[in-house]
């Protein structure tokens, strides 16, 4: 199988060169027990476990279309685990975002407190001087006073003295809302931590499954079935880039990487052959978005941690009009992402049992282009 002419773009070089030779370059199950799926007696024919790992050939592979049904629910499962790792990354941030508030809040309560009893002296000091002069207000004090010039120098004393006890009694009762609010404020966050918590949780068991359900299956193929297998998935990729290519999009796509881009982009090139890992952000390891974040990050944008995040709040482009660096989103749901490198090609980290790797940017049902620099 040879890359089709039109992956081939004059003037290509560097990785952008090796992007063309392999269109399709993504590696596929390199590993038993990487891929996610559910056993299938009809898609799967049983075996011991010596001979899962015999080479004998006289093994008898099932039909394409067998092994297709097999790629198509591995595709299938992937996908959950690939919604399950956004639901945990999302999970994540906001946990990490929320303890911060918390963290913040706990300190404004501590300081309003103090605020609260320096206040509550003051008032305190107040009681005791009014005590000390038998109890009766300023004014009745002056009321009773024969000298005149006592009695205006004392009104102005009176007059700035009530102020004070006013703005006294407004500061504590400020301060005394401000601090029922911190701590309302602070039991939602930690509310909604929990929440977090649960659901963070819950994607966590969902990927956990996959995983075991996918070292299932591949315990049960024959080293050709898996084979005859990734051929099958090379092949769906190659038919899904040529016909993304025959379009004619590259004709239309001549811009080049901004500065920043070039640095995202030299960042991803330098992560490759590292592995995919749900939930990692580096430097050994990535998920999708991990990589493209981290990337971006290292070229001084940060950008949101997960594919649904960067699909909803960074800058929509036209495919056309993408450039290297450019985000690729991918399925209606967002549930992944690869950086654009050009000439066709994007640098991502795929899935489990995978590393990071160049591949076609038509392999996949592309939903749109984002820019984070834009």
């Amino acid at each position: 199988m040879g890359p089709d002419k039109h992956t081939v773009r004059p003037g290509g070089r560097g990785i952008l060169a090796t992007a063309v030779t392999v269109v399709c370059a993504m590696t596929v199950l390199a590993a038993p027990g990487t891929a996610f799926a559910t056993p299938s007696p009809s898609s799967s024919p049983s075996s011991s476990p010596s001979s899962s790992t015999s080479a004998s050939p006289s093994v008898t592979l099932p039909p394409d279309k067998d092994l297709e049904a097999v790629r198509e629910k591995l595709d299938g499962l992937y996908h959950d685990a690939a919604v399950a790792t956004d639901a945990y990354n999302a999970a994540e941030e906001a946990a990490q975002k929320q303890s911060a508030e918390i963290v913040d809040l706990a300190k404004k309560i501590v300081k309003g407190q103090q605020k609260l009893d320096g206040l509550k002296e003051r008032a305190g000091r107040a009681a005791a001087a009014q005590y000390r002069t038998g109890g009766l207000p300023d004014t009745a004090q002056l009321m009773l006073s024969d000298d005149p010039g006592e009695f205006l120098d004392g009104a102005g004393r009176v007059l700035q003295g009530e102020r004070a006890t006013k703005a006294l009694i407004r500061e504590l009762t400020q301060t005394q809302q401000d601090l029922k609010q911190y701590a309302a404020d602070a039991a939602d966050q930690w509310n909604k931590l929990e929440a977090g918590r649960r659901a963070k949780a819950a994607a966590k068991k969902k990927i956990k499954q996959r995983i075991a359900a996918a070292e299932k299956l591949q315990s049960t193929l024959e080293k050709k079935q898996q084979e005859r297998l990734a051929e099958l998935e090379q092949q769906a990729d190659y038919k899904a880039q040529t016909a993304w290519l025959d379009t004619g999009i590259l004709d239309e796509i001549h811009s080049k990487a901004s500065a920043a881009g070039q640095k995202a982009v030299a960042f991803a090139t330098a992560q490759l052959g590292k592995p995919y890992v749900w939930g990692a952000q580096g430097p050994d390891s990535y998920d999708c978005s991990g990589l493209t974040s981290q990337a971006w990050a290292s070229a001084g944008k940060p950008i949101p941690r997960t594919s649904e995040e960067q699909w909803k709040q960074l800058k929509h482009i036209d495919v056309k009009d993408m450039r290297p660096g450019d985000l690729i989103i991918y399925f209606d749901d967002a549930s992944h992402v690869a950086m654009y490198i050009g000439d066709g090609a994007i640098i991502q980290a795929p899935r489990p049992g995978r590393t990071v790797s160049i591949g076609g940017a038509g392999t996949m049902p592309i939903l749109g282009v984002v820019r984070p620099d834009a």
